[in-house]
């Protein structure tokens, strides 16, 4: 059994416009601005991105030292984590005509 890559790229170009998304959202909430960041790591976004869905990583919680003896999470920012992602949704739920 031999490693090696076993997920296909997150192209940063196919969820561009899911991210210009999240970043109107984050202004509209009163977030600061939203950072990007090409890490190399794999994730089950991945996939996603992998078959067309525009995909975003990271939207979890705010901390340092993920999987690591140390790990942690700011409690103080999680609602403001999760209004912008509640906006992102709502918005993509908007643009689609879904029922929300």
């Amino acid at each position: 059994m031999g490693g090696g890559p076993n997920r296909p790229p997150l192209d940063v170009e196919a969820s561009a416009g899911l991210y210009a998304t999240a970043q109107a959202v984050a202004q509209r909430v009163g977030l600061p601005p939203l950072t990007s960041a090409a890490v190399g790591g794999g994730s089950d976004g991945n996939f996603t991105a992998g078959v067309g869905t525009p995909t975003l990583d990271g939207l979890g919680a705010v901390g340092d030292l993920a999987h690591a003896e140390g790990e942690w999470a700011s409690v103080a920012v999680i609602p403001d984590r999760a209004a912008l992602l509640a906006g992102i949704v709502a918005t993509v739920l908007d643009r689609t005509g879904a029922p929300s």
